[in-house]
């Protein structure tokens, strides 16, 4: 009876170990095909010219090279479209995470005539496409003067629904005691927010700034229509102007892909622990 549990123990556990090795071995599986372009994209940028375009292409460069990062840096003006990128995209990040934080407490913890209302009526327009603001937004930054400037860009994404809606669901789980402790002892709003508020939302604010800075980063189409000084351009806008005259050159073209890959890429691994920490709490607290 003992041999036969002792036996049959083992099988359950010698199963539970299979059915982990199997699970471990599909996720590695689907890991590696889903980062297999990207893997192919970087050993492409490091071939010669014309390389990448032999048949059947080849996995790896034979003698890696960095004459297409060369080209591009020298002739084609990456740095300057790298910097205004960093100068878009961090204006962009601190301003939103400003405003949209500042309004999501409001919406969460301050009492005002309309709130849900209003509140209401900003989910309503996560449904709207952004192509359909595009045009009354470019018009009002023309009628400001700012096409052409990076305040056309940084300006219409300093507040964004979905940051309001994230801070606001994390911020309702702030114990309203705290705020009224902190009022009663004589603090302005200004200081609460500051001094207590702020502090607590570190979690979600961390989150925020992943998703914002991957989102001004990476965004193309309103560059485009608001930037009409290459010397203005970012590098999406860059890329795929300079794609048109380098059609031809897929190396060169994987090399400007990969610079601007990189630091969004450096940026979420550096801050993952902290983004799931931020949407785990938010979804469960809110």
């Amino acid at each position: 009876m003992s041999g036969r549990g002792w036996f049959g123990g083992e099988l359950e556990v010698g199963d539970s170990r299979l059915h982990a090795v199997l699970i471990n071995l599909g996720l590695a599986v689907l890991a590696l095909v889903a980062l297999a372009p990207l893997l192919w994209m970087v050993a492409v940028s490091f071939m010669h010219t014309g390389e990448a375009s032999a048949f059947p292409p080849p996995l790896l460069p034979e003698s890696p090279s960095l004459a297409s990062y060369r080209e591009l840096f020298a002739r084609a003006g990456m740095g300057r479209y790298f910097v205004n990128s960093l100068i878009v995209s961090g204006a962009i990040t601190f301003g939103a995470l400003l405003v949209n934080t500042l309004a999501g407490y409001a919406f969460a913890k301050l009492r005002f005539r309309g709130r849900d209302r209003l509140f209401q009526v900003l989910l309503g327009a996560l449904v709207i496409p952004a192509q359909v603001a595009m045009l009354p937004l470019f018009l009002m930054m023309k009628g400001l003067g700012l096409v052409n400037t990076f305040g056309a860009v940084i300006i219409p994404a300093l507040a964004t629904v979905f940051g309001i809606f994230l801070v606001r669901q994390y911020a309702r789980s702030i114990p309203d005691e705290l705020l009224e402790a902190a009022r009663i002892d004589g603090a302005g709003e200004f200081r609460i927010f500051f001094q207590i508020v702020l502090p607590m939302l570190k979690p979600v604010l961390v989150t925020l700034t992943i998703f914002t800075f991957m989102a001004a980063w990476n965004d193309f189409m309103w560059p485009l229509i608001v930037l009409t000084d290459q010397d203005n351009y970012t590098l999406p806008v860059a890329i795929a102007a300079i794609s048109r005259e380098h059609v031809q050159d897929v190396e060169m073209m994987m090399a400007g892909a990969v610079i601007t890959v990189l630091p969004v890429l450096l940026l979420f691994l550096l801050l993952q622990r902290y983004y799931i920490q931020g949407l785990l709490l938010g979804s469960v607290k809110g």
